[in-house]
Protein backbone atom coordinates (compact mmCIF):
# COMPACT_ATOMS: atom_id res chain seq x y z
CA UNK A 1 0.00 0.00 0.00
CA UNK A 2 1.32 3.43 -0.91
CA UNK A 3 1.60 5.86 1.98
CA UNK A 4 1.51 9.63 1.79
CA UNK A 5 4.41 11.63 3.23
CA UNK A 6 2.90 14.26 5.53
CA UNK A 7 4.98 17.34 6.32
CA UNK A 8 4.49 20.21 8.71
CA UNK A 9 3.90 23.64 7.20
CA UNK A 10 7.66 24.32 6.98
CA UNK A 11 8.32 21.11 5.03
CA UNK A 12 9.69 18.92 7.84
CA UNK A 13 8.46 15.29 7.75
CA UNK A 14 5.70 14.68 10.26
CA UNK A 15 4.39 11.15 9.61
CA UNK A 16 3.49 8.55 7.01
CA UNK A 17 -0.25 8.61 6.36
CA UNK A 18 -2.58 5.99 4.96
CA UNK A 19 -4.25 7.35 1.80
CA UNK A 20 -7.63 7.51 3.58
CA UNK A 21 -6.18 9.82 6.26
CA UNK A 22 -4.60 12.06 3.60
CA UNK A 23 -7.94 12.33 1.81
CA UNK A 24 -9.60 13.28 5.10
CA UNK A 25 -7.08 16.13 5.49
CA UNK A 26 -7.84 17.17 1.89
CA UNK A 27 -11.61 17.08 2.48
CA UNK A 28 -11.39 19.18 5.65
CA UNK A 29 -9.13 21.79 4.05
CA UNK A 30 -6.14 21.05 6.28
CA UNK A 31 -3.61 20.61 3.46
CA UNK A 32 -1.55 23.78 3.11
CA UNK A 33 0.37 22.68 0.01
CA UNK A 34 1.35 19.52 -1.82
CA UNK A 35 4.06 18.11 -4.09
CA UNK A 36 4.62 15.10 -6.25
CA UNK A 37 2.45 13.04 -8.47
CA UNK A 38 -1.24 12.41 -7.92
CA UNK A 39 -1.28 9.26 -5.88
CA UNK A 40 -4.79 8.57 -4.70
CA UNK A 41 -8.19 9.46 -6.08
CA UNK A 42 -11.37 8.80 -4.10
CA UNK A 43 -14.71 9.07 -5.84
CA UNK A 44 -17.91 9.90 -4.03
CA UNK A 45 -21.55 10.11 -4.89
CA UNK A 46 -23.27 11.74 -7.83
CA UNK A 47 -24.85 15.19 -7.41
CA UNK A 48 -28.28 16.23 -8.76
CA UNK A 49 -26.44 17.79 -11.69
CA UNK A 50 -25.06 14.36 -12.52
CA UNK A 51 -21.50 15.16 -11.45
CA UNK A 52 -19.56 12.68 -9.42
CA UNK A 53 -17.51 14.06 -6.51
CA UNK A 54 -13.80 13.39 -6.61
CA UNK A 55 -10.97 14.04 -4.11
CA UNK A 56 -7.31 13.47 -4.89
CA UNK A 57 -4.10 13.78 -2.97
CA UNK A 58 -0.50 13.94 -4.02
CA UNK A 59 2.31 11.82 -2.61
CA UNK A 60 3.70 14.65 -0.41
CA UNK A 61 1.37 16.96 1.52
CA UNK A 62 2.00 19.71 4.07
CA UNK A 63 -0.54 19.91 6.86
CA UNK A 64 -1.71 23.00 8.69
CA UNK A 65 -0.16 23.34 12.16
CA UNK A 66 -1.54 21.26 14.99
CA UNK A 67 -0.65 20.53 18.60
CA UNK A 68 0.43 17.00 17.63
CA UNK A 69 2.99 18.46 15.21
CA UNK A 70 4.45 20.74 17.87
CA UNK A 71 4.97 17.75 20.19
CA UNK A 72 6.44 15.66 17.35
CA UNK A 73 8.91 18.40 16.35
CA UNK A 74 10.34 18.36 19.87
CA UNK A 75 10.35 14.58 20.22
CA UNK A 76 13.51 12.49 20.11
CA UNK A 77 13.42 10.20 17.11
CA UNK A 78 12.77 6.68 18.34
CA UNK A 79 15.34 3.93 17.98
CA UNK A 80 12.63 1.31 18.39
CA UNK A 81 12.62 -2.06 20.09
CA UNK A 82 13.32 -3.94 16.88
CA UNK A 83 16.61 -3.38 15.13
CA UNK A 84 15.40 -2.77 11.57
CA UNK A 85 16.08 0.99 11.58
CA UNK A 86 19.51 0.51 13.16
CA UNK A 87 20.51 -2.14 10.62
CA UNK A 88 19.29 0.08 7.78
CA UNK A 89 21.24 3.06 9.15
CA UNK A 90 24.40 0.94 9.33
CA UNK A 91 23.67 -0.71 5.95
CA UNK A 92 23.82 -4.18 7.58
CA UNK A 93 27.56 -3.83 8.17
CA UNK A 94 29.18 -4.96 11.41
CA UNK A 95 30.84 -1.98 13.10
CA UNK A 96 33.83 -4.13 14.12
CA UNK A 97 34.69 -6.54 11.29
CA UNK A 98 33.17 -4.43 8.45
CA UNK A 99 31.43 -7.46 6.92
CA UNK A 100 27.87 -7.23 5.56
CA UNK A 101 25.34 -9.62 7.15
CA UNK A 102 21.68 -10.55 6.90
CA UNK A 103 19.53 -9.02 9.62
CA UNK A 104 19.18 -12.43 11.29
CA UNK A 105 22.95 -12.52 11.85
CA UNK A 106 23.22 -9.01 13.33
CA UNK A 107 22.73 -7.73 16.86
CA UNK A 108 22.42 -4.33 18.49
CA UNK A 109 25.68 -3.55 20.28
CA UNK A 110 26.01 -0.81 22.86
CA UNK A 111 29.38 0.89 22.35
CA UNK A 112 29.42 1.72 26.07
CA UNK A 113 27.71 -1.39 27.49
CA UNK A 114 24.40 -0.86 29.30
CA UNK A 115 25.79 -2.67 32.33
CA UNK A 116 28.33 0.16 32.58
CA UNK A 117 25.91 3.04 32.20
CA UNK A 118 25.59 3.09 28.40
CA UNK A 119 22.23 4.27 27.13
CA UNK A 120 20.03 2.72 24.47
CA UNK A 121 20.22 5.72 22.13
CA UNK A 122 21.24 6.17 18.50
CA UNK A 123 24.65 7.63 19.41
CA UNK A 124 25.58 4.59 21.54
CA UNK A 125 24.43 1.68 19.37
CA UNK A 126 25.86 0.01 16.28
CA UNK A 127 25.12 -3.08 14.23
CA UNK A 128 27.43 -5.97 15.11
CA UNK A 129 27.60 -9.57 13.99
CA UNK A 130 26.93 -12.12 16.68
CA UNK A 131 30.56 -13.26 16.77
CA UNK A 132 31.98 -9.75 17.25
CA UNK A 133 29.36 -8.78 19.82
CA UNK A 134 29.01 -11.93 21.91
CA UNK A 135 32.40 -13.64 21.52
CA UNK A 136 34.98 -10.92 20.93
CA UNK A 137 33.68 -7.66 22.48
CA UNK A 138 31.29 -8.95 25.11
CA UNK A 139 30.78 -6.50 28.01
CA UNK A 140 33.68 -4.21 27.17
CA UNK A 141 34.22 -0.95 25.34
CA UNK A 142 35.76 -1.13 21.86
CA UNK A 143 39.06 0.18 23.30
CA UNK A 144 39.16 -2.46 26.04
CA UNK A 145 38.42 -5.20 23.50
CA UNK A 146 40.97 -3.77 21.05
CA UNK A 147 38.20 -3.59 18.44
CA UNK A 148 38.07 -0.10 16.92
CA UNK A 149 34.82 0.96 15.31
CA UNK A 150 34.90 1.08 11.51
CA UNK A 151 32.15 3.76 11.59
CA UNK A 152 30.71 6.02 14.26
CA UNK A 153 27.14 5.77 15.51
CA UNK A 154 24.95 8.82 14.99
CA UNK A 155 21.33 9.87 15.37
CA UNK A 156 19.74 10.18 11.92
CA UNK A 157 18.13 13.51 11.10
CA UNK A 158 14.37 13.58 10.71
CA UNK A 159 14.61 13.14 6.91
CA UNK A 160 16.88 10.10 7.24
CA UNK A 161 14.59 8.67 9.90
CA UNK A 162 11.65 8.82 7.50
CA UNK A 163 13.68 7.05 4.82
CA UNK A 164 14.72 4.37 7.31
CA UNK A 165 11.15 3.91 8.54
CA UNK A 166 9.58 4.21 5.09
CA UNK A 167 7.59 1.46 3.59
CA UNK A 168 7.41 1.54 -0.20
CA UNK A 169 8.75 5.04 -0.74
CA UNK A 170 7.74 6.54 -4.06
CA UNK A 171 10.40 8.19 -6.24
CA UNK A 172 9.11 11.72 -5.65
CA UNK A 173 8.94 11.14 -1.88
CA UNK A 174 12.50 9.78 -1.89
CA UNK A 175 13.71 12.76 -3.91
CA UNK A 176 12.16 15.16 -1.40
CA UNK A 177 13.64 13.36 1.61
CA UNK A 178 17.12 12.84 0.11
CA UNK A 179 17.36 16.50 -0.88
CA UNK A 180 17.43 17.28 2.85
CA UNK A 181 19.88 14.58 3.94
CA UNK A 182 23.50 15.56 4.58
CA UNK A 183 25.93 14.72 1.78
CA UNK A 184 28.03 12.53 4.06
CA UNK A 185 25.10 10.38 5.17
CA UNK A 186 25.41 6.62 4.79
CA UNK A 187 21.97 6.64 3.13
CA UNK A 188 23.35 8.56 0.16
CA UNK A 189 25.90 5.80 -0.47
CA UNK A 190 23.19 3.11 -0.41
Amino acid sequence: MTHILALDISGTPFRWLAPQAAILYQATGKVAWELGDETVCFRGGVSRAGLRSRLTTRSVIALARSEAMVKWARAVLPLGDRNELLFRRDRSVCAYCAQRFDASELTRDHVLPRSRGGRDIWQNVVSACRHCNHVRKRDRTPEEADMPLVYMPYAPCRYEHFILAGRNILADQMSYLLANVARGSRLRAA
